[in-house]
């Protein structure tokens, strides 16, 4: 079954008092349910596409597995005939403890992992961020241009997060939408696992809305030095990147932008 990123509706719109009938376009979202060897593991609401990717990059965010070699295979569950069941099958080996993959889960599915033990708990399985090189101010600026520019869903829906790669020239390498800015990053970095990119130790990430902790921990967990956003980040993330030596910008908008910490990176 084709998988639809958006879908139209009949609505009535008011203008200064007159209500004519009209068409909109919404932005899909429907649950993906991530399972490990048949066996369920995640259910997310998502904005179906690049569904290999997201529960890819999904699963390397998390640390369950550590490259692509790690899979065999990523298929759509035969039984599932709307395509929202994906399968991950382990290569040979791959262990996977699922007693404490269910108690992570159950803690983190609405809010995600919090407060300072969490931020200990990433510093121990995630290397500090260490990479020295510089980018202008004027090549961040135009950072947000080119994302929203490769935000084909949103221009027709205005409903969708983006996530898009930028080398250290600012050509933007691949740009993901959905309704989820967690998974539009979770979809950038299984793009990055299944085609032999990461890690992402010379490039940049850029996010359409505000910056979460669980941002920051999925751009540690691929080596990015730089995470810019349009809107502002949460304090625990802005700790978060601190803590791991990462670059975090946000309100990067026309000639102004917050640098919350990395500043060393970032040139005038």
């Amino acid at each position: 079954m084709a998988q639809t990123t958006s879908t139209r509706r009949r609505i009535f719109r008011l203008t200064e008092g007159r209500r004519a009938l009209t068409t909109d376009v919404l932005a899909v979202e429907e649950p993906l349910e991530i399972r490990i060897n048949h066996q369920p593991l995640s259910i997310t609401m998502r904005t179906p596409g690049h569904d290999a990717e997201l529960a890819a990059g999904f699963l390397f965010a998390e640390g369950i597995i550590g490259s692509a070699a790690d899979i065999t295979k990523l298929a759509p569950s035969p039984r599932n005939r709307d395509g929202n069941v994906l399968n991950v099958t382990l290569a040979d080996g791959v262990a996977c403890d699922w007693s404490k993959l269910k108690r992570h889960f159950t803690t983190t599915s609405s809010c995600g992992l919090c407060g300072r033990e969490s931020i200990a708990a990433l510093r121990r399985r995630l290397p500090r961020v260490r990479a020295k090189f510089q980018v202008t101010a004027g090549l961040l600026h135009g950072l947000p241009q080119k994302l929203r520019a490769a935000q084909t869903v949103f221009e027709a829906t205005g409903g969708l997060h983006g996530a898009g790669l930028f080398d250290l020239r600012g050509r933007l390498l691949v740009a993901r939408e959905d309704i989820g800015r967690h998974n539009a990053v979770d979809k950038v970095l299984g793009w990055g696992l299944l085609n032999g990119q990461l890690p992402f130790e010379r490039h940049l990430l850029m996010v359409s809305g505000r910056t979460s902790f669980e941002i920051i921990q999925k751009a540690l967990a691929a080596r990015v030095p730089i995470v810019c956003a349009v809107s502002a980040p949460s304090s625990l993330a802005v700790e978060l990147a601190q803590s791991a030596g990462l670059t975090l910008i946000g309100f990067l908008r026309d000639n102004s932008m917050n640098v919350y910490c990395g500043a060393r990176r970032v040139r005038a």
